[in-house]
């Protein structure tokens, strides 16, 4: 399933790709606040004997040139055949772009981008969703570094569509995250 999620998200970056023209003159001048501001996020759904559904919105901006940070609230549904839980909280993120415009590395006609990317999450969590205790009610906060690097593809003036592959730092005791986490994100 995820070999055949990442097939698409590559063919829906060659695809979008295809006519992209690039601007000749790129102004030093730094964009008003409003320009600089970008919104997006991703929303996972996975239905049957196991249900896992996501939706992680992002508010950020951009920094400097190459320097963007957001940060978001998430919320994840997750039930299998052994019960359910909520997991919700927010998450920060630091992107840097390493290269902007891969054509001008390797011409090719893809305006792709490569960044990498930091993340800090915490997360509310059922305790009695993951504890084995009998006496384990209520939540508790699990927090987690995430870091990796992505492919960053434009699809119009101002929104872009990002597959981020990231690993957890901190350890990945609770099953929360895949290894690697990828994500394919929107943003405008």
């Amino acid at each position: 399933m995820k070999k055949s999620l990442i097939t698409l998200a590559c063919l829906l970056m060659v695809i979008s790709a295809m006519g992209q023209i690039p601007e000749p003159h790129v102004s030093n001048d730094r964009p008003p606040f409003k320009q600089r501001l970008f919104f997006g996020g991703s929303f996972g759904l996975q239905l049957g004997t196991v249900t896992n559904i996501e939706v992680s919105p992002l508010a950020g901006l951009w920094l400097l040139p190459r320097v963007a940070a957001g940060i978001g609230p998430s919320f994840q549904y997750y039930k299998d055949p052994y019960g359910g839980t909520t997991i919700y909280g927010g998450r920060a993120m630091l992107q840097l772009n390493l290269v902007q415009d891969l054509n001008n590395i390797i011409p090719i006609g893809l305006n792709s981008g490569i960044f990498v990317q930091g993340e800090y999450a915490v997360l509310s969590l059922e305790r009695a969703f993951f504890s084995t205790l009998p006496d384990s009610d209520g939540r508790f906060i699990y927090d987690s570094f995430l870091a990796g690097a992505g492919l960053s593809q434009p699809t119009g003036k101002r929104s872009r569509m990002n597959i981020t592959f990231l690993w957890s730092l901190t350890g990945n005791e609770y099953g929360l995250y895949d290894t690697p986490e990828i994500r394919i994100e929107f943003f405008f």
